[in-house]
């Protein structure tokens, strides 16, 4: 699909001590390995397979639903989706997941969407539409782990990945469509934390 904006951002949106306090609660969380396919493993992962997983994602995530997080993004969401020309109908929202990259972990090329709708709880029927990315830490608090996108639709690879610059800094938001290909690159000093929602709606029609 070719769009006029891949993503729309916020330079340094959310107050430093907003994001502060999202690292703390974070950090208080129960934290895990992060997974691949949208579901939790229904039994702990060997070695082979932790190993397996972390070529394609390494870091460590915990959940967080509190109303007053959403209340501090979803404004963004909303005008991100108008002023970029989206325009997707969306409804719901998944619970946000606090995430910590340290050295070297990293999450490799992926998209947000699913294949499908989901098939049960209270996103029955509904798809991601919108994902949304806030950086929390200082920019010189680490190097690396910066988020690039991929504009290449499903039979084409010729387009540059490009690095989203513009939310290095603390408190800046990316909004894109969550099928919009993208990446964290690895960490190569300090840690990265972010928070990362996604938005849901119906099919498209």
């Amino acid at each position: 699909m070719l769009l006029n904006n891949y993503y729309w951002y916020f330079k340094e949106i959310i107050p430093h001590h907003i994001c502060d306090k999202i690292i703390r609660y974070g950090l208080e969380k129960n934290q895990h390995l992060a997974y691949v396919g949208g579901e939790a493993p229904k039994a702990p992962l060997s070695k082979k397979e932790t190993k397996q997983l972390k070529k394609t994602r390494d870091s460590m995530v915990a959940w967080i639903d509190d109303p007053w997080i959403y209340h501090q993004i979803h404004p963004f969401v909303r005008v991100a989706n108008e002023n970029a020309g989206w325009n997707y109908q969306w409804n719901l929202s998944e619970a946000c997941q606090f995430t910590k990259y340290a050295l070297n972990q990293h999450y490799n090329w992926h998209c947000d969407m699913m294949q499908n709708p989901y098939q049960q709880g209270p996103a029955k029927g509904h798809i991601r539409k919108l994902s949304l990315t806030l950086s929390l830490s200082d920019e010189n608090d680490y190097k690396g782990g910066e988020l690039e996108f991929d504009f290449k639709n499903v039979e084409s690879k010729k387009c540059k990945p490009v690095i989203c610059h513009e939310i290095k800094s603390k408190g800046s938001i990316a909004v894109f469509p969550s099928y919009v290909w993208h990446r964290v690159r690895p960490v190569t000093e300090g840690i990265r934390y972010s928070l990362v929602n996604w938005n849901l709606g119906w099919p498209y029609k």
